[in-house]
């Protein structure tokens, strides 16, 4: 006779049902049950030192693998948290369940212990938050966050989980673990009629492009473009980042953006990104297709686009499957339009070729995205593989303009920093042959600098590149223009040793006060083979503008 079950063990059993094997954490009172149930899952927990950080960790695990990520979390401050990381992912459209443990139902409303309601708290920053009611059925609650996490534009899931839920034994007939096939969902596409459609006008424009949001920035949707992109003659642009059109990876993009008579949106939104598909970023007359997987987001589709005769077609389709339909009936268009795109997004400055700052003197952002670059593309010759990460902030932007590789991740639409190292630690668990590079501003540095003792304990190499300007220099950029000198205020930060700080923490430092020191730190740091911080000096300069 089968033993009854804790719902903790229900919960356990029934994460690993979903093909999880990593999850990411930090321990509290409320969610010991699960800690416990996860030895006989077979489940590893990585554990965190603060709770955004293990939610940051399962956005790039989902990211970087297809697969939801899972952050296991206690309740009260806890999940509180970790509600901050979730706005990332959000933005990011990375699938993932943030577990809350939480107080016992039968205490509820008389005081107890970190009662909070916890998922009206989350509701904003996720596509659903709910909280499981029983031990019998918390099995098919998970099944049902990690389905809504996947469903349409993919995002993340919050589930609070009781303490008298977890704690509460079920019999064998009363356990109810799902089924492999109770966590996936089938994607909506257009028939053949409408992908025709699509095509039809595709060919017949003058200046079409192609844009997708965020959740198409994954390897896998970097090679669902670049398909599209072959056979249709025309690149087809992910838009990921808050500088939107903006954007200095795009280059020139703002040009061709203004040219373009039709804009095919891709589970992409007309928003702030877009500058709500309004002139002067686009044409007036320019025409849009609007092909999204949540029914709700035509909706604020149309009312951020404003005039409906400009929407050509709009209909529920999700990305994936949409260019891979389009891909398979799309012919190459025969005009050089697609070249001059392609020549927009690679354009950069000739001036950023020649600028070297003296020997000595703190570095040009330029010159540590040019040592990075350098990095990369030595790994490649050597066939291995890279993951570069890199986080918000001047010194972001200009890393983003800078440096290129195969596999990238970036703090993503929400704009909020501080991801760069729960990532970094992520990226080494998913991909353990890869060398791991972050960049991340010095104001950055210190929302998770404490991830160096996860990293160590747990064996995690990786090497950050901190760009050391001591400022907040995003913000001090912004009362230089528009208040001026003489009242720019509370953003001076000190010049802080960030690698004697991760030495402490049992890491590899390395200290670049000028551009010559770039390439040794570098190359020390990546051999060492632990997890590493090159403490690069900078001057302070605004994000790079990048115009045609």
């Amino acid at each position: 006779m089968a033993a009854a079950l804790r719902g903790a063990d229900v919960l356990a059993q029934s994460i690993a049902r979903m093909g999880a094997r990593h999850v990411f954490t930090l321990s509290g009172n409320q969610i010991m049950p699960v800690f416990d149930a996860s030895i006989d899952a077979g489940l590893t927990l990585h554990h965190f030192r603060h709770e955004a950080a293990a939610v940051h960790a399962a956005d790039a695990w989902a990211r970087l693998t297809g697969e939801v990520g899972v952050a296991l979390l206690t309740g009260g401050p806890g999940h509180a948290n970790g509600i901050s990381a979730l706005y990332t992912a959000l933005m990011s459209e990375s699938p993932l369940v943030m577990l809350s443990g939480h107080a016992p139902f039968n205490e509820l409303h008389k005081g107890a212990f970190q009662e909070m309601r916890q998922a009206e708290m989350a509701a904003p920053v996720v596509k659903a938050a709910f909280t499981a009611q029983s031990a019998e059925h918390i099995g098919q609650e998970f099944a049902r966050a990690v389905r809504h996490a996947q469903f349409g534009r993919p995002g993340p899931v919050h589930l609070s989980l009781p303490f008298d839920v977890l704690e509460h034994k079920v019999t064998a007939t009363e356990q109810r673990i799902p089924a492999a096939h109770a966590f996936t969902t089938q994607p909506a596409c257009l028939g053949e009629a409408g992908i025709d459609a699509v095509l039809r006008e595709i060919n017949a424009a003058k200046r079409p492009l192609l844009l997708t949001g965020p959740a198409m920035s994954t390897d896998r949707g970097r090679a669902a473009r670049e398909a599209l992109a072959t056979a249709l003659n025309l690149p087809v642009i992910c838009m990921e980042s808050p500088r939107g059109v903006n954007d200095p990876r795009l280059g020139a993009f703002p040009t061709v953006l203004a040219q373009a008579d039709l804009v095919v949106l891709i589970g992409k939104l007309p928003d702030f990104t877009l500058k709500f598909a309004q002139a002067p970023a686009l044409n007036a007359a320019c025409r849009l297709i609007v092909l999204d997987p949540d029914p709700a987001m035509l909706t604020r589709a149309g009312y951020a686009i404003g005039d409906a005769s400009r929407i050509t077609l709009a209909a529920v389709s999700e990305p994936f499957a949409t260019i891979a339909a389009l891909t398979q009936r799309a012919q190459a268009l025969k005009s050089t339009w697609g070249n001059e795109v392609h020549d927009a997004l690679r354009h950069r400055p000739v001036a950023w070729r020649t600028i070297q700052t003296a020997a000595g003197s703190p570095a040009h952002p330029l010159e540590v995205g040019r040592a990075v670059q350098a990095l990369i593309d030595a790994e490649h010759r050597a066939h291995r593989e890279t993951v570069f990460i890199c986080d918000g902030g001047e010194f972001g932007q200009w890393a983003q303009a800078s440096v290129d590789a195969p596999t990238r991740l970036i703090n993503g639409p929400a704009g909020a920093i501080g991801s760069a190292l729960p990532f970094a630690i992520a990226a080494k668990l998913a991909r353990p042959q890869a060398t791991v590079l972050a960049m991340l501003g010095d104001g950055t540095f210190g929302f998770h600098a404490m991830e160096y003792d996860t990293a160590v304990r747990e064996q995690l190499a990786f090497t950050a590149i901190v760009g050391n300007d001591a400022c907040w220099n995003a913000e001090h950029q912004i009362q230089l223009r528009a208040y001026g000198k003489a009242r720019a205020i509370a953003c001076e930060l000190l010049p802080t040793r960030y690698d004697a700080v991760v030495q402490a923490l049992g890491g590899v430092g390395a200290y670049a006060p000028d551009a010559a020191h770039l390439a040794p730190c570098l190359q020390q740091a990546v051999k060492a083979n632990q997890p590493a911080c090159v403490n690069a000096m900078i001057e302070r300069h605004p994000a790079p503008a990048v115009h045609a």
